[in-house]
């Protein structure tokens, strides 16, 4: 009876006579014999810890395990004396041979396509023994401590740097930022600031509007009040009062004040203030007399000797 997953090879006069399927078989004592019992189960095998020299002439300390399946019971049996001695140092020949191929940094990186490529020599190479590897796994990976002090500087150097780097971006997108932020503050600033000179121009606008309007109904009613009964008089008094409000600020706004050698006499300047305006009022009347067209019967206008006469005298 055979179990399952085993195939047992039978010899029949010390030749090989044939394969035995899980069940019930029946030979020929004395003629046939068992010769070998392989199993068809997925087979474990630990492959020793070896040492392998990398590209970089880096010493390592690696082991790995290996996944075997039989798959031809006659060639496993009549191939290769003990198949998994031979796959065994198999994998430990193409494992160093891989290495050599690498660097260190790529070993760690490309552990996955370093066991495919152990696994395709393997079959490559255990064909004709008939087992096939299903597959191959490192386990461990031993780097000698002064290389291992190495690369813990080396992974400490590349942290700082990426601190370094992002604390230099960090304070690349603050400062941008707070550019953009002055910007913007001066583009709101400048804005407030045209909008204060346009409201500005406005109002003063408007004031020079208003002062006109004030000024000109003023002139307005002064003028009426002029044309008056007794308005010359008021004027007079007007002009005489601001005459001596001027002489008394003369020395307010200048070191240097030229003054009239009668100042003191109060009386002759409020009178020459009244001549002058007196020459002002006769000047008006003399013009709106010109502009009026002559009417019938009217007396003759004056003389030229005569306006003169009142010129100098009024001077």
């Amino acid at each position: 009876f055979v179990p399952q997953q085993e195939a047992w090879v039978v010899e029949r006069m010390g030749k090989f006579h044939r394969i035995l399927e899980p069940g019930l078989n029946f030979l020929i004592p004395l003629l046939d014999r068992i010769r070998y019992v392989q199993s068809l189960k997925e087979i474990v095998i630990n492959v020793p810890e070896q040492s392998a020299v990398t590209l970089d002439n880096v010493t390592l300390q690696i082991d790995g395990v290996l996944y075997l399946r039989v798959m031809d019971p006659y060639k496993a049996s009549y191939g290769v004396e003990d198949p998994e001695y031979a796959v065994t140092q198999l994998a430990q020949t193409t494992m160093r041979s891989e290495l050599g191929k690498l660097s260190l940094d790529r070993v760690f990186r490309e552990r996955e396509s370093l066991n495919a490529n152990i696994v395709d020599a393997i079959n490559q190479a255990s064909d004709c023994w008939g087992i096939r590897c299903l597959r191959y796994e490192i386990k461990d990976i031993h780097v000698p401590p002064r290389v291992k002090e190495s690369m813990q500087m080396q992974v400490e150097a590349e942290r700082r740097k990426r601190a370094t780097v992002l604390e230099s971006e960090g304070t690349r997108e603050s400062a941008i930022n707070v550019a953009e932020g002055q910007k913007q503050a001066q583009i709101l600033a400048s804005e407030a600031e045209k909008a204060e000179q346009i409201n500005k121009a406005a109002g003063e606008a408007n004031a020079m509007l208003v002062r006109a309007k004030a000024k000109a109904e003023a002139i307005q009613l002064l003028a009426a009040a002029l044309a008056q009964q007794h308005g010359s008089a008021a004027a007079s008094l007007s002009v005489a009062e601001q005459y001596v409000s001027a002489f008394s600020k003369l020395a307010k706004d200048s070191n240097t004040v030229l003054l009239p050698t009668n100042t003191g006499d109060v009386t002759h300047m409020v009178a020459q203030a009244l001549g002058i305006y007196t020459t002002l009022t006769k000047t008006q009347a003399v013009k709106t007399r010109d502009e009026l067209p002559p009417a019938h019967g009217d007396p003759q206008p004056p003389s030229t000797e005569m306006l003169k006469a009142e010129q100098v005298t009024s001077s």
